[in-house]
């Protein structure tokens, strides 16, 4: 008797890895047709509240600013307004400089702007 094994992909551990070329196809599919298989319509927010937000916000100002400086600046101020997530520090009572503010679409992450004040 023989018995033949195919796998759609290499193995790690108890994992199934579909490998480099796989991802490469995934993404000139998806520049290709934006819309298939997505559920980013750009009218729907995937950012739905102010955690996430933030969430999606520290990591990019952390590899910017530095994590110590942008973790000073808590608690953050965050606005929702016409779909954007806005986001800035904050200084003590009494401190003068500047902080940082970010702008982040809720409809598909896409960053509009990052500054920081001096």
């Amino acid at each position: 008797m023989t018995f033949t094994l195919t796998a759609c992909g290499q193995t790690k551990g108890d994992r199934t890895i579909l490998g480099k070329a796989y991802a490469e196809q995934e993404l000139k599919s998806s520049l290709a047709d934006k819309s298939k298989h997505n559920v980013i319509d750009n009218k729907t927010a995937i950012i739905k509240d102010s955690l996430t937000a933030i969430n999606v916000a520290e990591p990019i100002l952390f590899s910017i600013y530095g994590k110590d400086n942008i973790t000073k600046q808590r608690p953050y101020e965050v606005y929702f307004k016409d779909n954007y997530w806005l986001i800035t520090g904050t200084l003590p009572s009494g401190w003068k400089g500047g902080t940082f503010l970010i702008i982040i679409d809720s409809r598909d992450c896409k960053v509009i702007r990052i500054s920081h004040g001096k």
